[in-house]
């Protein structure tokens, strides 16, 4: 018998959903998100669910993201797979934004890309000493998607672009400054938390067990990360920071040059942007485009070639230098294309 990749059952008055695919570290598949999906839309009438708790199996973090070697597959090969999937996820992020009951987002271990959609945009985010939260997609040739950019670009200060430029993984203390949290819980809680949601209300069973999270560096670096990053463009960023005193500075500016300059161009406008729109699904709407545009860029399969498939982590972007990315290039991949997906809590806008 088959190991279901989503495990879903009812303990009291709580609902609980968890990703199984542990070698992968529950990263999503399309199975997977329409089985959350349809969890969701059953429980939404039930008089026996209060609470739904979402986590991950396996000991290593809630989700690591989409399954890249299919997307890799797909781009190498001009399939169009991938755009279902995405339409898919996109419409669960923003369900689970949308929820009218309380959805708690179980943050321990790691937390990347497409886990991000999925706790991210919960009512109720636990983080654990063991969170690593990150958006690396500009490391294969992407863009933060699943409402990503909708969340760094609401960030404090510039701390989203630093996040999405650089692709790096932050901890519990400086995810709830940084919005992407909400509640500090250890991980030994975990059974404790359970039991309590099962009787209570979610927000006192969470005060019951949440403590101050241990503290983290990046919080701390905000001055040069809000000056630097508060430059037009991205060679604007860069020549920022290299030419900053500190060297957490420094460091970020030779970590952006090793990531896709087009992907780097793209995530800049669309964190920017979505700043202005009036809500995450109009965010969600524009990463579509955004992910539609990049499945037929040659640095999505080049990236995943390189940090996935091949790990020679030696990827050939191209362009391969961002003097040479042009606004008019980047236009492109903003343009409203044909089939984009209609979001089922657009009518409540």
């Amino acid at each position: 018998m088959s190991t279901p990749p989503v495990i879903v059952r009812v303990t009291g008055r709580l609902g609980r959903i968890v990703l199984n695919r542990p070698r992968t570290i529950n990263a999503l598949t399309s199975e997977m998100v329409d089985i959350v999906h349809d969890t969701l839309d059953l429980w939404e009438e039930s008089p026996r669910v209060r609470n739904i708790i979402i986590s991950g199996s396996g000991g290593r973090g809630l989700c690591a993201g989409g399954d890249i070697r299919a997307i890799h597959a797909d781009a190498v090969s001009g399939g169009s797979s991938s755009l279902d999937f995405w339409r898919r996820e996109y419409r669960l992020n923003a369900r689970i934004a949308d929820y009218p009951k309380p959805i708690i987002a179980w943050m321990d271990g790691l937390v990347m890309g497409g886990g991000i959609g999925i706790a991210g945009h919960a009512s109720h985010r636990v983080v654990t000493e063991r969170a690593k939260l990150a958006m690396p997609e500009v490391g294969i040739g992407f863009h933060p998607d699943v409402g990503g950019s909708w969340l760094l670009g609401r960030a404090p200060g510039e701390v989203g672009t630093h996040l999405a430029l650089t692709g790096t993984s932050i901890e519990a203390a400086d995810a709830i400054a940084f919005g992407l949290a909400d509640d500090f819980v250890p991980s030994r809680g975990f059974a404790h938390l359970l039991t309590q949601l099962s009787v209570h209300n979610a927000n006192p069973a969470i005060a019951m067990l949440a403590e101050t999270a241990p503290a983290a560096g990046l919080s701390h670096q905000r001055k040069w990360i809000d000056s630097c990053y508060g430059a037009d463009t991205v060679g604007e960023i860069l020549e920022r920071l290299r030419a900053h005193p500190d060297a957490a500075a420094r460091a970020a500016a030779k970590e952006i040059a090793t990531k896709s300059p087009t992907s780097l161009a793209v995530a800049l406008r669309s964190i920017r942007s979505a700043r202005r729109l009036p809500h995450l699904q109009s965010a969600l709407k524009q990463e579509y485009r955004l992910s539609k545009a990049m499945l037929r860029s040659p640095d999505l399969a080049e990236g995943i070639r390189a940090q996935i498939i091949d790990k020679d982590r030696c990827p050939r972007w191209s362009p391969s230098d961002i003097s040479a990315v042009s606004e008019s290039f980047i236009d492109k991949f903003f343009a409203p294309t044909d089939g984009e997906p209609a979001l089922a809590s657009e009518a409540a806008q």
